[in-house]
């Protein structure tokens, strides 16, 4: 994990980070009204029906975003990267939150109190164009995935949601072993299927030579067919 102040650099110079688009002046303002909060792996960032009271940005770790269905089985909705937003929808909507929000390793975030966020950064014309593009894009993403989880097979679906982690995440230095370690379950979850269902299907890409399991590292090793299955549905 990053120390404060890495995180600190990371925050307001990495330009992926939205942050980097404030003046210095806005910047040294912000360091009087921002936190940074570590949050232990599985620790909650927000439950769902929460209200929400700040803006959050993930500076390191990794969050899944997921609603209880029936029964209390979990639909993770999404998945946060680094220097990327947590229920900052909620926020602006002035509504509950409507899923939770579990870190999945050790995670910091950034939390900016809600007044500073609407009666400063938010005047930020840049800063607000990008929370406008996050937004748009989330919804494009929410209608692909309704179509996804309704439509597709479970190889379909299993291996749209192995290619959302590559996109989402990376791989390691390897170039092939993805750089997030999921349970079955979460797998399941993220692929709207049972966790036997996604421990098959996983054990079936496995003889297939499309990717390879040791333990919860997944490496892929046939990206192109993985790409075809997606596809085919």
């Amino acid at each position: 994990m990053l120390s404060q102040e890495q995180g600190i650099k990371e925050i307001f110079e990495n330009p992926k980070s939205v942050f980097s688009l404030l003046s210095l002046p806005e910047r040294e303002e912000l360091l009087t009204q921002m936190q940074i909060v570590n949050f232990k792996k599985n620790d909650f960032i927000y439950k769902e029906g929460d209200v929400p009271s700040a803006f959050m940005f993930l500076i390191d770790g990794k969050i899944k975003i997921f609603k209880e269905g029936v029964g209390g089985r979990e639909q993770i909705i999404r998945m946060t990267k680094p220097l990327g937003y947590v229920g900052y929808r909620a926020l602006i909507a002035e509504e509950i939150h409507n899923a939770s929000a579990v870190t999945l390793e050790d995670s910091n975030v950034l939390i900016v109190n809600s007044e500073h966020f609407f009666g400063k950064l938010l005047r930020n014309p840049d800063f607000a164009f990008r929370l406008i593009q996050k937004l748009a894009r989330e919804l494009g993403f929410s209608n692909s995935r309704t179509v996804t989880l309704t439509q597709k097979h479970i190889r379909g679906r299993l291996a749209e949601s192995l290619l959302l982690l590559k996109e989402k995440y990376g791989f390691e230095h390897d170039g092939i072993s993805l750089k997030a370690y999921l349970s079955r379950e979460d797998i399941a979850n993220l692929s709207n299927m049972t966790t036997s269902n996604a421990i098959r299907t996983l054990s079936t890409f496995s003889s297939e030579k499309v990717i390879a399991i040791d333990g919860r590292k997944i490496k892929i090793l046939d990206l192109n067919k993985l790409e075809r299955i997606s596809k085919l549905g």
